[in-house]
């Protein structure tokens, strides 16, 4: 289990920025004197950071730069790795390329074209502006291919969603404002949405978000769905079910543990532990049972009351997140216990 710091936690540098870095230094040893020491670059923000060179090399027509990702204090899977940056001329403007370890988009719904390398548009933009003011700077023209590789970015992406969301070979270049902001969790969300959108584009008509791995594998195997239709919904019901209300399908089912579903159940929309927690006191009065203001934890309380606790919570986590995703959506939902036996289900 990974311990949260104490204090205040320290910021880090996007993949984008990383490689955005690389870019620039490279460009310096190819159209300058070298190699720089350092690197800085100006994130979208404003922001000024200086990254020191972990990598350089440099042959006929092409220099190459890794930067060494710093995720600060988040819990990133790429934290540590090194993003290299090769550059050579092109013969029209700036043209990007997936080396080892970059992943390559192979289904539709996500911000870059399937076929490109999985370089988000933002990354995008801050590389071809990098390359312009180096061009500008030396006077060269801005004709650059943009290799970017990530030694070990293949063993990485099995740890994120890049298999589900139709990402191969390896991670991808991502960043909106080239700042990692320590247990933000807007990386997971962003993936929640960029799974929304794939399932979309594929023309699917039922997903589903749950909590963890043993509601995901009793959810899957209850209806049969493929991988690319489950969202890593995690605790973040509020973040998924917003998306879903401006970007509907025709079906949504939520499983859980029927701990954390009880705290959906009670108005929850965030549900990890360090942010809600259940009202065992209106637990008790909602299911008329006195003996649960005495219950510790949720399983307690099922020990106590038995399968109408888990209907109970099956009915009303249903009907929250009809609230939540509007009736456009057709919405079930599962409880389960941790051997992944369904308890209880509600709703479609």
């Amino acid at each position: 289990m990974s311990r949260i710091p104490q204090g205040e936690l320290r910021r880090g540098w996007t993949t984008g920025a990383c490689a955005t870095a690389a870019v620039k230094a490279a460009l310096d040893a190819l159209w300058g004197d070298g190699f720089p020491k350092e690197v800085g670059i100006v994130l979208p923000k404003g922001e000024t950071p200086v990254f020191a060179l972990a990598h350089q090399a440099a042959g006929p027509g092409w220099a190459e730069v890794g930067i060494t990702k710093d995720a600060g204090d988040d819990p990133d899977v790429t934290h540590g790795a090194l993003i290299i940056a090769r550059v050579e001329a092109s013969r029209r403007g700036v043209q990007f390329h997936a080396g080892d370890g970059v992943g390559q988009v192979t289904k539709p719904g996500l911000p870059i074209v399937v076929g490109e390398p999985a370089i988000n548009p933002v990354p995008r933009q801050m590389m071809i502006r990098a390359v312009e003011e180096q061009a500008a700077r030396y006077g060269c023209a801005s004709d650059i291919h943009i290799t970017i590789s990530v030694p070990g970015g293949q063993a990485l992406a099995l740890k994120t969603w890049n298999p589900r969301l139709g990402i191969e070979g390896g991670i991808s270049i991502l960043g909106t404002t080239g700042v990692v902001r320590p247990f933000s969790c807007a990386a997971w969300i962003a993936s929640i949405h960029r799974g929304i959108d794939v399932a979309r584009a594929d023309g699917l008509a039922h997903v589903a978000g749950c909590t963890g791995a043993t509601s995901e594998t009793a959810v899957q195997s209850l209806y049969g769905l493929p991988d690319h239709a489950m969202l890593d919904m995690g605790d973040f019901f509020g973040g998924m079910a917003k998306y879903l209300k401006r970007n509907p399908v025709e079906r949504l089912t939520v499983g859980g543990g029927i701990a954390k579903l009880t705290k959906l159940a009670q108005g929850a929309v965030d549900l990890h532990s360090a942010r809600s927690q259940v009202d065992f006191e209106r637990l008790a009065v909602d299911l008329g049972e006195d003996r649960v203001k005495q219950a510790n934890t949720v399983l307690d309380a099922l020990d106590l009351v038995g399968p109408p606790l888990a209907e109970w919570v099956a009915t009303r986590a249903y009907d929250r997140v009809v609230k939540a995703v509007g009736r456009q959506v057709a919405a079930d939902v599962v409880v389960v216990d941790r051997a992944g036996t369904i308890l209880a289900q509600a709703g479609a």
